[in-house]
């Protein structure tokens, strides 16, 4: 059989062969299921269940090399045990944990299902249980030792040849491969700012998150649409406008130099609030923008321009990309969204207003006002709509604070009763984050009560994070070019990776002097154990190539306890990265990489990778545990790149 690591190509007409060899012999042996089936057909289903489970595992060859999922195919193994040794948990499904105290992995359900077999009557000793699948586990080239412990535990060992084949790929390959998943469209919306203000804290949450979602889906094989639904359309560019015409009558011909956006939004404001005749002509230039009148539509274009270029500096610093596509973009489709929902009978027109009411959600959405303007809500449903039928979206994730949750239940409602989602055929999806808090749990801001600006916040963290090098006395000793991508990585690293190791649903609490502590889960700390790794191939003189060289030649043997915990860990990237796509919780990311650096250090602790012969003096490289390191580096900048963060060679 091929197994991970094996060259599939040279046995594709014996697998082909053993295929339709076993599929025949499948359809012989397939019988009903009954309670108490006599030895014989016991037999015979025994068989039909290894059979299957040969048929499964044999397909699936090519697919299990260097991107294995070990604890998908511990629990295939298992379960499949499970349901040979007793055919009436035919949908029964096996739990396997990690487990770093009796063995590699754990499978505690032989226990669990006492209760079961006496509600069919059946009083079995869990142990007597266990014992009975361990018995019954098929072939394969995963598993080296099974054992039990106390009422029934079974404790599970992979071989060392699995944890090989992960490590000598990665380094082999330089990179980490990821781990197979059906691939879909995906359209992400995140960031979305409103045109004319700055960004703030408030956007710096679904920035971050939004882009870390999108890298790590990217990685994985999707295709993914990231679309910036910016706040670029309503009655707000009308006093824009306005004020625009007065202020720079010839903007026509001579650009306006509009720089300070936010002066010239609160002048507009002001003027809107205080001045009767200049409030009428705004909403007069409203109608005449959704009209697309040249002069008004020139002057809206003016004003989007320059609120661009500013969120492209935020983005740029914090090395995000993303297509802006706002509101407006939608304005031509709103007519064809509200006349098929009209037509679908789904609206109700009530004191003016049009109105969509969704059974079961507290608040209707307003499809068109009382002044037969468009909402919100009527643009959202528009978007939904032109991301299924045009941008064909398998998936639509929507990074907004869960100020919105009951929004989006509504609209996700609308959408289906309108019949373009299909829950059971595609997946709307609100990521909603918590808010974020100044070091006093309220709501984050300035000293002076304002709404801190994000451009604010990035420059407090650079001079933050130069302070901190400085004052380890890094400045002495890197070169100004190698300080710059350290203060940079630090600065926009700590902010970054305080927000997503937190579990977003919650509030979290903004403090630079937790974020730049070199202890604990930080950025700080995981970037200097990434520079420190790199350091130790080049205290060794050893090339790159050098340590590939030796894992493709070499098996490793993973004799103590500390190099196989961390083969383990290593090799264990590929199950956070599967649980982190079940519901996009990057955190999980980062709590498994802060468990690979702490794993990383008690085998660097306990296991020298250059040490001096006490004879000779000369230095002893160990040529298995630098790959070790490689390995774990290349995991490591791996996880780093999912979350958006900038990793140097020196810090």
């Amino acid at each position: 059989m091929a197994v991970a690591g094996d060259k599939p190509e040279a046995h594709w007409e014996q697998l082909e062969s053993e295929l339709d060899s076993l599929n025949r012999e499948a359809e012989d042996l397939e019988k009903g299921i009954v309670n108490d089936p006599p030895k014989e057909l016991s037999d015979l289903m025994t068989e039909n269940e290894k059979l299957k489970y040969r048929i499964k595992h044999l397909s699936k060859s090519v697919e299990i090399e260097s991107n294995l999922i070990i604890s998908d195919q511990l629990t295939s193994l298992i379960t499949t045990a499970f349901r040979i040794s007793f055919p009436e948990l035919l949908n029964f499904e096996a739990k396997v944990t990690s487990s770093d105290k009796f063995a590699d992995f754990q499978c505690n359900d032989a226990l669990a299902l006492v209760g079961e077999f006496k509600k069919l009557g059946k009083n079995l000793n869990p142990r007597l249980i266990a014992q009975t699948v361990v018995k019954n586990v098929p072939q394969n080239q995963v598993i080296d030792t099974l054992d039990i412990a106390g009422p029934g535990y079974i404790n599970i060992n992979v071989k060392t040849q699995v944890l090989n084949n992960f490590i000598k790929s990665v380094v082999s390959d330089q990179t980490v491969k990821p781990p197979f998943v059906d691939r879909k469209r995906v359209v992400v919306d995140f960031s979305s700012p409103n045109i004319a203000k700055e960004m703030h804290v408030g956007h710096l949450r679904s920035t971050i998150i939004g882009d870390s979602i999108c890298r790590l889906l990217e990685w994985v094989g999707h295709d993914v649409l990231r679309l910036n639904h910016l706040g670029d359309w309503g009655t707000q560019f009308g006093m824009l406008i306005a004020h625009l015409e007065d202020k720079f009558p010839d903007y026509l011909t001579v650009s306006p130099p509009l720089s300070d956006l936010q002066t010239f939004y609160r002048e507009a404001k002001k003027r809107f609030d205080e001045e009767e005749e200049f409030k009428k002509r705004a909403y007069e230039l409203v109608v005449k923008l959704q009209k697309y009148d040249p002069p008004v539509y020139k002057a809206w274009q003016m004003i989007c321009e320059v609120s661009k270029r500013d969120f492209e500096k935020i983005y740029k610093r914090l090395d995000v990309s993303i297509i802006p596509r706002g509101e407006s973009f939608y304005q031509s489709l709103m007519d064809e969204t509200v006349a098929e929902l009209r037509r679908a009978n789904l609206l109700k027109d009530e004191e003016g207003r049009t109105l969509f009411f969704v059974p079961g959600t507290e608040v209707p959405l307003t499809v068109v006002k009382s002044d037969g303007g468009y909402t919100y809500d009527t643009s959202d449903l528009a978007a939904v709509r032109q991301r299924i039928q045009v941008e064909n979206a398998d998936w639509i994730v929507y990074v907004v604070d869960s100020g919105q949750s009951l929004h989006f239940n509504t609209f996700f409602a609308a959408a289906e009763l309108a019949g373009w989602y299909d829950p059971y055929r595609m997946r709307l999806q609100h990521v909603a984050f918590g808010v974020v808090l100044g070091e006093d749990k309220k709501k984050f801001k300035s000293r002076s009560g304002t709404t801190i600006k994000l451009m604010d916040l990035l420059d407090e963290g650079l001079k933050r994070a130069m302070d901190t090098l400085v004052e380890k006395g890094r400045d002495k000793e890197l070169t100004n070019e190698e300080l710059v991508a350290a203060q940079e990585a630090v600065a926009y690293g700590c902010i970054k990776y305080a927000d997503l190791s937190h579990n977003y649903v919650h509030d979290y609490v903004f403090s630079f002097d937790r974020m730049l502590d070199d202890k604990g889960n930080t950025a700080v700390y995981l970037l200097y154990a990434l520079t420190r790794i790199r350091s130790i191939r080049r205290k060794a003189n050893v090339s790159v190539e050098q340590v590939q060289d030796f894992a493709a030649k070499n098996s490793l043997e993973l004799k103590d306890k500390h190099e196989r915990k961390l083969g383990k860990m290593l090799i264990m990237f590929s199950d956070s990265v599967k649980r982190t796509l079940v519901d996009l919780h990057i955190h999980y990311l980062c709590d498994y990489m802060y468990q690979l650096c702490t794993t990383f250090s008690e085998f660097y602790d306990n296991c020298y990778c250059i040490e001096k012969n006490p004879a000779s003096g000369q230095s002893i490289i160990h040529m298995h545990r630098l790959v070790l390191c490689e390995c774990t580096a290349l995991v490591m900048e791996q996880v780093f790149q999912i979350l958006g963060i900038k990793t140097v060679s020196k810090m």
